[in-house]
């Protein structure tokens, strides 16, 4: 979560959403950045409205707009899955070691499974209720989300490339990916209305 004191504007980082990236560029400008631990980073918009909006919103006179990005939600689940497989680099007997996208993403889709309790959806955090942050781009969008900022932060911006995950095979079957949407449905809804 980045805060940027003048503007107003707070960006709450959906996890895997190009959170990373942001932050890289936009730090230096910000007056806040909460970085680290994961779970104050992507403050979802929950907790903001519960806590950290009206606190900032009586320190500074005013509320805050609050901007997020939201991916494609299979390929958000795909982006997951690559960042997964990444930690078996540095711990072999990791969790997901041998596991395949499609073995991930019907795990995804139980709701009972460690995998689903483990992650998060991008509509379970990018809404509160009824409420969704002021503004979501899509993440495969970059361009109209940079021109966004760049008019209210009044600056150029140029995003770095960086924590890219390794290429992996993260192809489904037209079955596989029709129970997986069916699955993700509130995500699609929220995705296809931005």
């Amino acid at each position: 979560m980045l805060i940027f004191w003048n503007p107003r504007l707070a960006f709450l980082a959906t996890p895997k959403a190009g959170s990373f990236a942001v932050e890289a560029a936009l730090e230096p400008l910000s007056c806040a950045a909460m970085m680290r631990p994961a779970k104050l980073k992507h403050t979802d918009l929950t907790r903001w409205r519960a806590h950290v909006g009206p606190w900032l919103a009586e320190a500074a006179g005013g509320p805050f707009t609050t901007v997020a990005l939201m991916r494609e939600p299979v390929d958000w689940l795909r982006s997951w899955y690559r960042f997964r497989l990444r930690d078996d680099l540095d711990d072999p007997a990791h969790a997901m070691h041998g596991v395949s996208f499609a073995e991930f993403a019907r795990a995804y889709t139980d709701p009972d499974s460690p995998v689903r309790r483990d992650t998060r959806s991008q509509s379970e955090f990018l809404t509160d209720g009824d409420a969704r942050p002021d503004r979501i781009f899509r993440y495969e969008d970059m361009p109209a989300f940079i021109s966004y900022l760049e008019d209210r932060l009044d600056c150029v911006i140029e995003l770095p490339r960086v924590n890219v995950p390794p290429a992996v095979d993260v192809d489904l079957t037209a079955a596989e990916e029709a129970t997986l949407r069916a699955a993700m449905a509130q995500d699609l809804r929220l995705y296809d209305s931005l």
